[in-house]
């Protein structure tokens, strides 16, 4: 087995962290112009670039739009990387311009809060077996108040005879790709979070020795470097795989669980600098957060987990 990235995935990959340099990173998401408004000029440059078609590319394939969606975020790129790399191609749909939601609301309940429900055209229902492409009016959209980063809000419900029902099984294909991509997502922002503080344990001085000399913070920031290669590599497994239940509800479990790690320490050991705007550190953490909550967080995704696994062996 060869873990490491082909020719094709390296350059790939060049490209975009140039596009990305040019037009996402830290100080565009500081404009006040640019915070908790979608990104319409990156998502231009990304299509333009043939980014958002990797995973129908000849040359690429759902492992490389996976690679993609992981780099976008941790950019800090204002777009909604997964709906377009990720599930729009995976169910055959075409592509959209703008924002698109994603939404699993319990039956008969209308969806909850979703990201950039105020300027989303499209919204994707995930069923219970079958998904619907409904299109949504902006302004009937209800802004929910948020501090993780993205903004939020609660999309008008889809009147009778509007949307699509797509066919029987495409539930579970937004489920597993939503998966995948919400967890390269935070893959993606916790590698970035990870190595702010590793940066930060070196520079720091603390009674003449830097922080990171320190035993005690090795050990805990080995932990962490540890739980990112765990979810790196479940995340790719299952990108690879073709997001199947279990594999994407295992790598959603488990990146789900090394982000609430991950967030308590890059804080404790950044400290108090890094509750303050003035860092760097909360551009990531906060919307590390809103993702905790994605497709009923960590025990949705351990319950799926444990379902197409024992649900499989019982069959």
């Amino acid at each position: 087995m060869d873990f490491e990235r082909s020719d094709t995935q390296r350059a790939l990959l060049d490209a975009l962290d140039t596009l990305l340099g040019r037009y996402a990173g830290t100080g565009r998401s500081r404009e006040p112009a640019a915070r908790g408004a979608y990104d319409h000029a990156l998502e231009s440059e990304l299509r333009t670039a043939g980014f958002l078609d990797l995973f129908g590319d000849d040359g690429a394939g759902p492992l490389e739009a996976t690679l993609a969606v992981e780099r976008i975020s941790a950019a800090l790129g204002a777009v909604t990387p997964v709906p377009h790399l990720l599930v729009l191609p995976a169910l055959g749909l075409p592509a959209h311009t703008g924002p698109v939601a994603l939404a699993a609301p319990p039956a008969g309940e209308e969806p909850g809060p979703v990201r950039y429900g105020a300027e989303a055209g499209l919204i994707l229902l995930a069923g219970a077996d079958r998904c619907v492409a409904a299109p949504l009016d902006p302004g009937q959209a209800e802004p929910v108040p948020s501090a993780y980063g993205f903004p939020l809000a609660r999309v008008a419900p889809v009147a009778s005879g509007q949307g699509a029902e797509l066919p029987p099984g495409t539930a579970a294909t937004v489920r597993g790709w939503w998966r995948v991509g919400a967890s390269a997502e935070a893959l993606g922002m916790m590698r970035q979070a990870f190595d702010l503080t590793v940066r930060y344990a070196k520079d720091r001085t603390v009674f003449g020795r830097a922080l990171g000399s320190f035993q005690a913070l090795q050990h805990r920031l080995a932990e962490l470097s540890v739980l990112l290669e765990g979810a790196r590599w479940l995340v790719y497994e299952a990108a690879f795989l073709g997001a199947p239940a279990e594999a994407s509800a295992v790598a959603a479990a488990h990146t789900t669980a090394a982000l609430r790690r991950l967030t308590r320490e890059t804080h404790q050991i950044v400290g108090a600098v890094g509750l303050t705007r003035e860092h760097d550190l909360h551009l990531w953490t906060l919307r590390l957060q809103a993702l905790r909550a994605e497709l009923g967080g960590m025990r949705a995704h351990r319950r799926a987990a444990s379902a197409a696994r024992w649900g499989a062996a019982a069959a």
